[in-house]
């Protein structure tokens, strides 16, 4: 970018002039985990604001380099060469990991540490392997049971060639040719010098002399594994289970990451969940309400028999003790919570309808106690 054309670095991290270091802290954290290519995939624009704010960060966050810069602007830092593909500044990434506590290596930030990857390399460029995440779709039955899935994930695995370790048989790690060994290289911009991950080794000093021509050298290699799960019974929406071990496999024989699965509850077309009791709505005719009688009601196990007293109205709800869901603990069980919605009937042929207002003069206000009640404090709308 010219330095023309270049935002003021105050403008980018969102603060003034007088900003205290904490300030600028504050706001890059913010504002680098709202930008972050991680976050925002194939999104050109948040990727050079990404960079944008690691470039004032790591101006603004140094005495030195910020004096400069309040005194001359972008032009303190417009003269020397610049190192590969980071303007002369330290890697973007880098800093976000320096700042969040994040792992080494490449590309890796708070989305990996999230789920325990970002992991650091070692000299001979082993790394640990990134965690994956999987979301997975059950049904209702099988949350409250329990049930055993096989999923498909496609995922970077062991190369079986070298067995992980990225080299050629007979192959052997040397000291890296560019930063000779010290992960590190040096440019100049302005008045200052300063140190970037060396891009050849990634950081680790160490090459490999003959990479393994299947995998190029990084002891992995994307496949398509089969893992087996078990769902434990009274599980909830939102739950994350972890499979040790069936994450991405680690670079040059690193350890592999974790499988993080994140379960989801399909709607179920009878019942609703809240916690470990179970709803549902059951309609009932108007006769059985008034006349009382028994009822079968759904369960997730089968059919159970409810008792409904004469003179059921809608909307009452009747308990059925432990015919919810087993807690996730196996101590105890939800219940069943049956909300009665009594049905009138709407099409009454001409015999039905004559019984009906017989029964209608047969009954008096002693009948409709509710109706009575609500007109008797309802009186003064009327007059």
């Amino acid at each position: 970018m010219a330095t023309k054309n270049k935002r003021d670095y105050y403008e980018i991290l969102s603060v003034t002039r007088q900003a205290t270091e904490e300030e600028i802290k504050r706001s890059y954290r913010k504002l680098a985990v709202k930008f972050h290519p991680d976050k925002n995939p194939g999104d050109s624009t948040a990727e050079e604001r990404f960079k944008e704010l690691g470039e004032a960060y790591d101006v603004l966050m140094d005495g030195n380099k910020r004096a400069a810069y309040d005194r001359y602007g972008h032009a303190a830092f417009a003269q020397g060469t610049a190192g590969p593909g980071a303007g002369g500044f330290h890697d973007p990434f880098d800093i976000f990991r320096e700042v969040f506590g994040g792992g080494g290596g490449m590309g890796g930030g708070i989305f990996e540490t999230f789920f325990g990857g970002g992991a650091q390399m070692d000299r001979e460029g082993r790394q640990r392997g990134s965690d994956l995440r999987y979301d997975m779709q059950i049904t209702l039955e099988e949350a409250a049971f329990g049930v055993e899935k096989e999923i498909e994930v496609r995922k970077l695995d062991t190369c079986a060639k070298c067995d992980g370790k990225g080299a050629e048989p007979g192959s052997r790690s040397i000291n890296c040719p560019t930063c000779g060994g010290r992960g590190q290289v040096i440019s100049s911009r302005g008045f200052f010098q300063v140190s970037q991950t060396c891009p050849r080794c990634r950081g680790a000093g160490q090459i490999i002399e003959k990479p393994c021509r299947d995998c190029d050298g990084e002891g992995r290699l994307e496949k398509l594994s089969r893992i087996k799960l078990k769902i434990p019974a009274g599980i909830a929406e939102g739950s994350r289970l972890r499979s040790s071990n069936n994450g991405e496999a680690g670079i040059r024989g690193g350890p592999p990451g974790d499988l993080y699965v994140v379960v989801h509850i399909k709607e179920h077309p009878v019942f609703q969940r809240d916690e470990d009791n179970l709803y549902c709505e059951l309609p009932v005719p108007f006769t059985l309400a008034a006349l009382g009688g028994e009822i079968a009601v759904p369960t997730l196990e089968g059919k159970a028999n409810l008792k409904v007293p004469a003179g059921t109205q809608s909307g009452q709800i009747f308990k059925l003790r432990d015919k919810g869901i087993i807690n996730i603990n196996g101590r105890e069980r939800g219940d069943l919570l049956a909300r009665l919605i009594v049905e009138v009937p709407t099409r009454l042929n001409g015999q039905q309808r004559q019984k009906l207002e017989e029964f209608a003069a047969l009954c008096g206000e002693e009948n409709t106690p509710l109706h009575k009640g609500f007109f008797d404090r309802a009186k003064e709308f009327f007059r």
